[in-house]
């Protein structure tokens, strides 16, 4: 199929882009201390120089202890925004356009904190009856809300173009969706998801507060966890829009929908095997623009693929026919920047046979 579709403008709340390529938040840990550097002020120049209408870079940490998962997971905080407004100038150098995704991954176990010291979340677990770290006290919530705005109200200061908050893949805001991981008992639990998304809710208040009501806010989500691959927070459409609406009504601007495959229908049930993904459900239920993201350009499934599995670059035709009838408004591509900076540049240009192989071994430099 003609790429044409893939290269429109957009437009996101003021935001023009310049077409529907999306870099997606891919996590590279290339920031000795939590401080970004020239090699990756020159990572994302490469994207922007190639062609991608809107980079969110890998995820930051916000300024909580325990939001990081590696020591080398770059900060969004103290002095670490100097490195991100070094990012910014090198992207803008290059025409581009960037938005820092927030993060913090809350009682999930990682390398930073093996013993889980400093691990904290909705209700100290990280999965169904495993616990790490602590239940956050009421005070601790509203300080992490706060370090989420400051953050945010940062990024704008340094000249990001967007900012998008990471509640999705079983990480902190996403532990507090789910009921196996939020058995709190206050106003940021219940029983159902619309209650225990106050906590994402709230934080979306927070974060338009500080950026005020002209720069885009994006929030990703995920049905899936990496916890528990086939969870699926709202089985039903109703109940989607019960979780995404007090979302949209917040101050999100936009929702990247994360699945593990793009091509697979959200609700197969009710409009077939061929029916809207999730991107395409959040848009039509909510009005909002959303991005469509999961193993888009190669073969082969990215959590596979991040676990080893080679992929080679796969056709976009059923990429190119959902998005020409509008099913969602942008593409987040992952692996396939990861390895080649000018992969939009190739697509636009028909230079398929340029394209580049993933493989593990990508993720030990910063091309």
């Amino acid at each position: 199929m003609s790429t044409e579709t893939l290269f429109r403008p957009f437009t996101l709340n003021g935001l023009t882009l310049p077409n529907r390529v999306v870099m997606a938040p891919m996590t590279r840990s290339f920031s000795p201390g939590g401080q970004p550097g020239t090699n990756v002020a020159d990572y994302y120049r490469r994207r922007a120089e190639g062609g991608v209408g809107l980079i969110i870079t890998e995820g930051t940490a916000v300024e909580r202890t325990g939001a990081a998962n590696d020591p080398n997971v770059p900060h969004f905080f103290g002095s670490a925004l100097n490195g991100w407004g070094e990012v910014v100038t090198a992207v803008h150098g290059a025409a581009g356009r960037i938005a820092p995704q927030l993060w913090h991954v809350g009682a999930l176990p990682n390398r930073r904190n093996p013993k889980g010291e400093e691990a904290e979340s909705p209700s100290g677990l990280y999965m169904p009856g495993k616990q790490n770290g602590h239940a956050m006290s009421d005070a601790e919530v509203a300080d992490a809300i706060a370090a989420f705005a400051r953050a945010a109200g940062d990024a704008k200061r340094l000249g990001f173009d967007a900012v998008e908050l990471h509640g999705a893949h079983g990480y902190l805001i996403d532990q507090f969706f789910w009921g196996e991981t939020n058995r709190r008992s206050d106003r940021w639990g219940g029983d159902t998801l619309p209650e225990r998304a106050r906590f994402a809710a709230e934080l979306l208040k927070a974060v338009r507060a500080a950026v005020g009501p002209d720069f885009p806010v994006i929030i990703r989500l995920s049905q899936w966890k990496q916890q528990d691959f086939g969870y699926r927070l709202a089985p039903t459409p109703d109940e989607l829009l019960a979780w995404l609406g007090p979302l949209a009504d917040a101050g999100a601007d936009a929702f990247h929908c994360s699945q593990r495959r793009f091509w697979e229908p959200e609700f197969p049930d009710i409009d077939g095997d061929d029916g809207l993904n999730f991107a395409g459900w959040a848009k039509k239920l909510t009005g909002k623009p959303t991005i469509t993201v999961g193993s888009v350009g190669l073969t082969g499934e990215f959590v596979a693929g991040m676990q080893g599995e080679a992929s080679k670059p796969a056709s976009l035709d059923n990429l190119l026919a959902r998005l020409a009838r509008d099913e969602f408004d942008l593409v987040a591509v992952g692996r396939a920047l990861i390895v080649d900076p000018d992969w939009a540049l190739k697509v636009r240009d028909g230079r398929h046979a340029e394209l580049t192989d993933y493989t593990t071994e990508s993720l030990m430099t910063l091309v």
